[in-house]
């Protein structure tokens, strides 16, 4: 079990000083051309890092190169882009009635971040002729530049749309009228909210667990799931709104010290306290701060606002839930085992076969997705884990052993995992 626990706190760090930011691109007719304007990171595109298959740069073969361009002075970058921009214009697919349009570079402009741990944004402009009489065009992305937010500008109900790597548009008009409705919109930013906990929330993913591990009974998880959501609710609200700002240098760290805070009040108090649902709504606030940042990194559509706000909140909470599912269904009988305290072999035979199920899917969801590895290999890793306690726990007999077996252990490790995360998130 212990092999499980220290695979999970050394590749699992949600804190990405090198996180791969998605390319935003404003889209806009001047006269007989299409002008772009794309905000990306330079950096990833000229060390030939596929933004597809990973979330931070770190994780990279080309780490290396990165970090190294990183350190260029922006004037550099910019000229070392400009020597590339034959082979990124091949990247770019803009098409009209069918045919292919050339892409002529206008300008470059990257932004001076000091902080070299942080992404550098630069503003990449070009412009494509427009054919006589073309109405429409579509925008191909090639996938190794990972998503791009594409946005039309200048024209009444206007495109907004969210291109996975390697996607292509849909016909746009360039007149206008392409713009989502608000239920379209509602049910495409669920998705959105629905990846930010699985698989790529780790740290939130761990204090839905730090909630559902203090009893084994509902009601001290519905009050404390119920103060958690209203409170990231209000919070995501108003920072996408522009109303409240926290730095993330300082809302990350208290995200981690709130679990730090949940995982170890477990082993000291087995049941509901009552100040325990106001310190959950507080930390909630926090972690709605979180959720916002995820927003900001490509914003949403000024003109279905509330619909994607809405539709990304409640992918959060649909990976909430699943979470809290996956969860009780890895440890449901060893609660049930722990209301008589007698020893079931069978079962404890079925959550081995489990654990190593769980971690010999590691090899097919490896060519299967590989893009996502990097995330599922934490996630897995715990479901394996809570497996393994959860066998532990049936092959014992012990009356009300869950909470000893299962529920303490697992807290312990959570604490310790997000407690290197307060001190990586501080100092490192």
């Amino acid at each position: 079990m212990s092999t499980l626990w220290l695979a999970l706190f050394t590749v699992a760090s949600p804190a990405r000083a090198h996180e791969v930011v998605p390319a935003i691109a404003s889209m806009e007719r001047e006269g007989d051309a299409l002008s772009f304007d794309i905000r990306m990171n330079l950096e990833t595109v000229l060390a030939g890092i596929d933004q597809s298959e990973v979330t931070d740069t770190n994780d990279a073969p080309e780490a290396e190169t990165y970090d190294t361009l990183r350190a260029l002075p922006p004037e550099d970058l910019a000229q070392r882009f400009e020597a590339f921009w034959p082979d990124f214009a091949r990247m770019v697919d803009v098409q009209a009635g069918g045919e292919r349009l050339p892409l002529e570079l206008s300008d470059i402009s990257v932004e001076d971040t000091p902080n070299e741990e942080l992404p550098r944004v630069a503003h990449v402009t070009f412009t494509a002729d427009l054919p006589a009489g073309a109405e429409a065009v579509s925008v191909g992305w090639d996938r190794s530049l990972g998503v791009l937010v594409l946005r039309q500008e200048g024209v009444e109900a206007p495109y907004d749309g969210y291109l996975d790597p390697g996607d292509r548009s849909p016909e746009i008009a360039l007149g206008g009228g392409d713009q989502a409705g608000g239920w379209a919109t509602f049910f495409g930013y669920i998705p959105v909210g629905l990846d930010h906990i699985v698989p790529l929330g780790l740290d939130h993913i761990l204090f839905v667990l730090g909630l559902f591990f203090l009893s084994a009974h509902w009601r001290p998880l519905v009050w404390q799931v119920s103060a958690f959501t209203a409170a990231h609710t209000v919070t995501l609200a108003l920072t996408a709104l522009g109303y409240i700002s926290l730095p993330g240098s300082i809302v990350e760290p208290l995200i981690a010290l709130s679990i730090v805070y949940v995982a170890f009040e477990n082993i000291f108090t087995d049941g509901l306290n009552p100040w325990r649902p106001f310190i959950v709504f507080g930390f909630g606030l926090l972690h709605g701060m979180g959720f916002a940042s995820v927003l900001a990194e490509f914003g949403l559509p000024q003109s279905s606002f509330v619909p994607a706000l809405l539709g990304f909140n409640v992918g959060v909470e649909l990976g909430q839930l699943l979470v809290i599912a996956v969860a009780f269904l890895c440890v449901w009988r060893a609660i049930e085992n722990s209301k008589s305290g007698e020893s079931e072999p069978l079962w404890t035979a079925a959550y081995l076969a489990a654990m190593v199920l769980t971690i010999a899917l590691l090899i097919p969801l490896n060519a299967w997705v590989p893009d996502m590895m990097g995330d599922l290999i934490p996630i897995l890793v715990v479901i394996a884990g809570l497996f393994g306690l959860s066998a532990v726990s049936c092959i014992v007999p012990r009356f009300d052993g869950y909470r000893e077996i299962v529920a303490m252990p697992a807290s312990v490790a959570i604490g310790i995992m997000a407690t290197y995360w307060v001190v990586e998130r501080v100092f490192l």
